[in-house]
């Protein structure tokens, strides 16, 4: 990061960043094509860090899996315009992360209900859901495995 002095590392920092994110953008590639994607998002701490997310069964998401399972990440939030005078005095505050890992489909029912459980607490806070297995049937679970991440604040 260029601008060491927004960068954050801290542990809380980031969970709090994190918690207040209500999407993540995931970045997807193959070969020399990019395809990025806004996604509701579940997290869990495991060795650092799982992101949770879910979608159809089918489509370009899955298709660039399948190819390249390397992916980037961002979410942010706390945004806040601010202005002056000159046009060069306004500007943006912000605390984002943005990083990298390793995202697979799960299939395993047991998992595929932690991840679901994941998304549920990140939106509605620590309840127990059920779900429709019709529905979880149709649905695929994604589980990103953050390789590293970094937060920044203005």
């Amino acid at each position: 990061m260029r601008r060491k002095d927004r960068e954050l590392t801290e542990p809380e920092m980031l969970r709090e960043i994190i918690s207040k994110s209500d999407v993540c953008r995931v970045a997807f590639a193959d070969n020399n094509m990019p395809y990025i994607v806004t996604m509701n998002f579940g997290y869990s701490e495991d060795g650092k860090g799982i992101l949770w997310f879910h979608c159809a069964n089918e489509g370009r998401k899955i298709e660039m899996i399948r190819k390249n399972n390397f992916v980037c990440f961002e979410m942010d939030t706390d945004h806040q315009i601010y202005g002056g005078e000159k046009g060069c005095d306004w500007g943006m505050s912000f605390s984002s992360i943005v990083g990298y890992g390793n995202i697979s489909v799960i299939s395993d029912n047991s998992l595929k209900t932690e991840g679901l459980n994941e998304i549920m607490k990140h939106y509605a806070g620590n309840r127990e859901f059920s779900y429709d297995e019709e529905v979880t049937a149709r649905t695929t679970l994604l589980r990103l495995d953050i390789l590293e991440m970094t937060g920044k604040r203005k």
